[in-house]
């Protein structure tokens, strides 16, 4: 029931929202591209396959792309590829993206964490419908121009302990093809290959609240390198991150994006921001917010995930100089089923009983039986550091213990 209401709230935020949508803005745009074309940066457009920064949508894109040190969801993937081995379920998304216009954006992707071990696919493709005329307006060829990322993905988290997320190292491989028609420009098309790498890590950090998930993350990656490139470049990038939850409900993010250019002769497009806003209603309603602030064409987002515990319903919506809010462009719708957690929950909440038997054993000074639960306990979870410590001081009084009573008798 309170998964309706949420629900409920949902659909009427979203019917307010779009009746906002569709007023007339024509001033706010005259004002806003006034106000941000200084900034508008020449070596911009120098790059091919911009559809790897076209989010596919998620909540990497409901937070303006401030994602590197979040990568908390399926969308990780074209954030940062460390992602896959913290993640909580196996997941399994759909994603379209009504781009500008009639181009449209079609993902299909699959993450799935075996222990500390994080595998995941994707498949991203755009499509626009491409007509050729003359100077006099006359029809020619026409067709499809198109893109398509095939990404597959590996990660692993070290040293995760208790209070402590770990760090993540990860990759990704992508195949990528442009197709332009060969009756409108031949020889344009290409298949070519890159890389992604990444880093993550979280833990605790200025924590207001009681909560044992971590509040503070760190994220760097170094996205679309390709030795193969040839022709116009890749836009290769590297981008640092920092998320922060000064009590659960709300998150901060931050990202700073800086291009680079790997032939010296074609300058790399100016560095850019790039910042995220998360809010938790409830379990089942979350909301996000964003801003990239890149060149003279600042990108603003809004989001609303719906979660119904077996799948999770997304759209975001967000706004930039390259269209209009009527017709409504730009806008993506998300569904994305939650395959389990390979029983990990399970094993923790079994964890979390046993600490708490240990304890009171421990409490009635049985040392030795609260030992044997609490080595159970790490049988379970070997990173569960309550129990390794509690152990150590059990087996020092112990210790104490037979002490005094060696004194008592030798004297």
């Amino acid at each position: 029931m309170s998964n309706m209401r949420s629900a409920t709230l949902f659909l009427v935020f979203f019917l307010s929202f779009c009746g906002f949508l569709h007023a007339d803005y024509s001033d706010f745009y005259s004002q806003w591209a006034s106000f941000f074309y200084p900034n508008q940066d020449p070596n911009s457009g120098l790059t091919i396959f911009p559809t790897l920064f076209i989010p596919m949508g998620g909540k990497y894109e409901g937070m303006g792309t401030a994602f590197t040190a979040v990568s908390d969801d399926l969308s990780f993937i074209e954030s940062n590829p460390a992602g896959s081995s913290q993640l909580e379920k196996t997941e399994l998304g759909f994603l379209h993206h009504s781009w500008i216009m009639d181009s449209n954006i079609e993902a299909v992707a699959f993450a799935i964490r075996i222990g500390d071990l994080g595998l995941a696919a994707s498949g991203k493709f755009l499509y626009v419908p491409f007509n050729e005329k003359d100077e006099w307006g006359h029809a020619g060829g026409s067709g499809y121009y198109i893109e398509s990322i095939i990404t597959a993905n590996i990660s692993y988290n070290f040293f995760k302990s208790y209070y402590f997320g770990g760090i993540s190292l990860g990759a990704n491989i992508k195949a990528a093809y442009m197709g332009v028609p060969a009756s409108i420009y031949p020889d344009q098309s290409l298949i070519t290959a890159m890389v992604d790498v990444g880093i993550l890590t979280r833990f605790n950090f200025l924590y207001f609240g009681k909560s044992v998930e971590n509040n503070f993350a760190l994220g760097a990656t170094f996205k679309n390198y390709s030795p193969f490139a040839t022709g116009d470049p890749l836009p290769t990038l590297a981008t640092f991150g920092i998320s922060y939850a000064p009590i659960r409900p709300l998150l901060f993010a931050f990202d700073f994006n800086l291009p680079i250019s790997l032939d010296p002769s074609i300058p790399a497009e100016r560095y850019y921001f790039a910042g995220g806003l998360c809010i938790t209603f409830s379990p089942s309603v979350v909301v996000e917010a964003g801003v990239k602030f890149k060149g003279g064409n600042p990108m603003v987002t809004v989001g609303s995930t719906i979660d119904l515990a077996t799948v999770s319903f997304a759209v975001n919506y967000n706004l930039d100089l390259s269209n209009t809010m009527n017709p409504l462009d730009k806008f993506s719708l998300s569904a994305k089923f939650n395959l389990g957690d390979s029983g990990r929950q399970d094993k923790r909440v079994m964890a979390d009983e046993l600490y708490l038997q240990g304890v009171k054993l421990y409490a009635n000074d049985k040392l030795e039986e609260a030992i044997a639960v609490w080595e159970k306990v790490l049988e379970i979870d070997p990173g569960y550091t309550p129990a390794r410590d509690n152990i150590a001081i059990a087996k020092r009084k112990l210790e104490l213990q037979k002490e005094i009573k060696d004194r008592q008798i030798y004297d």
